[in-house]
């Protein structure tokens, strides 16, 4: 019997953390995200998971796409009665503009065939050339329907899950834009969860309102001429427990999951932790968190979130702070970039597929998302539990005792 008893203890080590995969194109017939590794027992309906989809059609600059493109949601598998069952949880977010369009269902269609109208001159700056290149496709279409950040709906979706799962812990995590174009937030306020309804009431999710009026200004000069424009996000964690990651392996450290993380999202370029790329130029003496201890409440906590929470690849208790840059969007309302047709070689402009002046805003909320994943991957690698009792049980009783 011991042969077996090591072989179970084994197994359960290989128990898989929190994950997901998409699948699905932007103008198919659904968006598919499952998320496996979830603990039974949390609660989840499909209107819980339909809040953050809306917040990411949020946001001014965006699209008429977003106008009509309402999310249905349909869970699949891995819930019943309202609780998930532990087993992986599937969620179907049905596109409502590939089911009134004709167009959609003979361009999308899995059956054999052939487009009628293939699109050969790339966008500079999308996925389309080097995706065409990557797999010998001579239409952009078969790239740019998977490297459409329509994708982020299946993120959000997989990113609500975690903030469910982590809302059991007290961890709460929140976002708000303070860069789009040149016009950026000087105030250095940051929004409390309980603020987060006032950060999604603004056109353009920013609490400042002078940095508001000057973004939404920018937006409105971008769209006259056709052009886009990017910006900065950051992200907070509220609450986050002492202790998620590691310092002991580059794959382990909370850093790098979450420049990952991040970074995977679509016009993103640039990751930024705490402040980064200010106490770059500073000196040491004044570039880190002075520790002090709390015998109120019996922790140490430091006066300044320079490390943004993190310390070595560990959290510290502290906030987190998370930004992410989006470039300009790819596709312009009045195409100028040049190009070459991948048919006949000729230098031309790019086509243009509808598209946002700018998508700041719903980054934010995909950012959220994506920060919740990586917390809740780690929180359950540290406290584990098959069930939500168990790891919230865990949870509680894991705080540090130095």
């Amino acid at each position: 019997m011991r042969p077996f008893g090591n072989w179970r203890r084994a197994a359960t080590s290989l128990k898989p953390m929190l994950r997901f995969l998409t699948a699905g194109e932007s103008h198919g017939p659904a968006l598919v995200v499952t998320v496996e590794g979830l603990p039974a027992g949390l609660p989840v309906t499909v209107e819980d998971l339909g809040v953050d989809l809306a917040r990411r059609r949020l946001g001014y600059g965006r699209g008429p796409r977003q106008r009509f493109e309402v999310d249905k949601i349909e869970i699949i598998g891995g819930v019943r009665h309202g609780r998930t069952l532990g087993s992986p949880v599937a969620v179907l977010i049905h596109n409502t503009e590939w089911s009134r369009s004709d167009k959609w269902h003979e361009e999308m269609k899995a059956a054999p065939g052939e487009t009628k109208d293939p699109l050969t001159k790339p966008r500079p700056g999308h996925a389309d050339l080097p995706g065409m290149q990557k797999y010998g496709f001579t239409d952009a279409r078969d790239v740019l329907e998977r490297a459409s950040a329509r994708e982020t709906a299946a993120r959000v979706v997989a990113g609500s899950l975690a903030k469910l799962l982590l809302s059991h812990i007290g961890v709460q995590i929140v976002s708000h834009v303070i860069q789009i174009g040149d016009a950026r937030v000087t105030s250095g306020r940051r929004p409390l969860p309980s603020e987060l309804n006032e950060v999604d009431a603004s056109e353009v999710r920013c609490l400042d309102q002078s940095a508001e009026r000057e973004m939404i200004a920018a937006i409105k000069s971008a769209a006259a001429e056709g052009d886009s424009l990017g910006g900065i996000i950051e992200v907070l964690g509220y609450g986050i427990p002492v202790g998620l990651g590691s310092h002991v392996h580059w794959d382990r450290k909370i850093d790098a999951l979450l420049a990952a993380a991040i970074m995977s999202i679509q016009a993103v370029k640039g990751v930024e932790i705490g402040d980064a790329f200010e106490v770059a130029g500073r000196r040491g003496s004044n570039a880190h968190d002075a520790i002090s201890w709390d015998a109120t409440n019996n922790e140490y906590v430091r006066g300044s979130t320079l490390a943004g929470g993190t310390e070595g690849g560990i959290t510290n208790g502290e906030l987190l702070v998370v930004r992410a840059a989006m470039k300009p969007l790819a596709t312009l309302n009045r195409p100028t970039l040049g190009t070459v047709d991948v048919v006949t070689k000729e230098e031309t402009v790019s086509f243009k597929e509808r598209t946002d002046v700018t998508a700041v805003p719903a980054l934010g909320v995909v950012g959220e998302a994506m920060v919740a994943l990586v917390v809740a991957a780690e929180a359950q690698r540290k406290f584990g539990g098959d069930s939500l009792s168990e790891f919230v049980r865990n949870a509680v009783n894991a705080k540090p005792s130095l």
